[in-house]
């Protein structure tokens, strides 16, 4: 006997087909764009310091989601006033720690190396979640989240340690760049944890908006003050078309294609499949670098990929990088 599949059924298999497309597409373009970033910033350094480097790529960021804001606004929704304004503020000051920071540590550590070594804010966002959320704090008994703990943090001190110093003869990175590198992931952890709030109450485009405004703004002064804030007119064309690049792939538009993801395939699918970046880095480097790893880097790099995977598959909210990276 022949059963016909319903014409609402079909349409429904066909929808939930195309939605599952859209969100694989938006998921691999993300991957793709964040395993670049560190590779855009390495190739600024030669023309921009770190403070005027980040107050450019931010600030064109900025103008970038300025449509979709608008766009959203007009829509309705919540309302962008200094209640917005105060709540997102306060997520800006680490961020603008982190954006600084992980470009210095491009002074000491490669590209690709950076890359791997940032998949230990997974550990940090996780271990911060436990002090800021109480409902979080759960999972601290799963084992998973202890030995991805454990792991993670081993691996991610091995893969900076065991990089040598370009500035001399010694087998280890400098104390400076170490200090640094951890200074920078354990900020954009710390970015994490407080953006969570702003994003829940705001949606993803209005706190991106505010965000992207304050940490321009916060950015100016201190660019006046230890940058220079003329560099886009000695930078060169090729290297300003590189930072707008850089700025709207990487910061606007990863922005909204992982939100996307997330809608259509879900969090933990879209944050597991975040760690293929740092091979995607680490080949690029190689090739446009010429970028290697030691063999100790790459077992640290291994260790370090479990342990936040494990610490992944615990809780999602719990360990949940926020879109608005880099």
């Amino acid at each position: 006997m022949n059963y016909k599949t319903s014409p609402a059924r079909s349409d429904a298999a066909s929808l939930r087909s195309a939605n599952l497309s859209k969100g694989y597409s938006a998921v691999f373009a993300t991957v793709f764009i964040w395993s670049v970033p560190s590779l855009f910033m390495f190739y600024l350094n030669r023309y921009y310091d770190p403070w005027a480097q980040n107050f450019y790529r931010y600030s064109v960021a900025c103008i970038a989601i300025a449509p979709l804001l608008l766009y959203q606004i007009r829509r309705g929704g919540p309302r962008i006033d200094m209640h917005a304004v105060k709540l997102c503020l306060l997520p800006c000051l680490p961020n603008v720690v982190h954006q600084v920071t992980q470009v210095m540590a491009l002074f000491y550590i490669g590209p690709g190396v950076y890359t791997i070594f940032t998949r230990a804010s997974v550990i940090f966002t996780a271990l911060l979640a436990l002090a800021f959320f109480p409902e979080e704090r759960v999972v601290i008994r799963q084992w998973q989240f202890q030995l991805g703990t454990l792991l993670g943090l081993i691996g991610a001190f091995g893969v900076i340690w065991f990089q040598a110093d370009a500035n001399s003869h010694d087998q280890h990175v400098a104390l400076p760049g170490l200090f640094i590198a951890f200074t920078a992931t354990f900020c954009w952890a710390l970015y994490g944890v407080l953006i969570k709030r702003p994003s829940a109450e705001l949606g993803s485009i209005r706190s991106f908006g505010i965000v992207s405004f304050i940490t321009s703004a916060l950015l100016f002064p201190l660019t006046l003050a230890f940058g220079k804030i003329g560099t886009p007119f000695q930078a060169g064309v090729q290297a300003n078309l590189v930072l707008i690049v850089s700025a709207v792939t990487c910061i606007t538009l990863a922005h909204v294609l992982f939100y996307v993801a997330i809608r259509e395939i879900g969090v933990a699918l879209s944050q597991s499949l975040q760690l293929l970046c740092p091979a995607i880095a680490m080949a690029l480097s190689a090739w446009l670098y010429g970028e290697r790893l030691t063999h100790a880097q790459v077992w640290s790099a291994g260790i370090l990929l479990i342990g936040a995977f494990l610490a992944m598959r615990t809780k999602p909210i719990a360990t949940a990088e926020t879109a608005e990276n880099i």
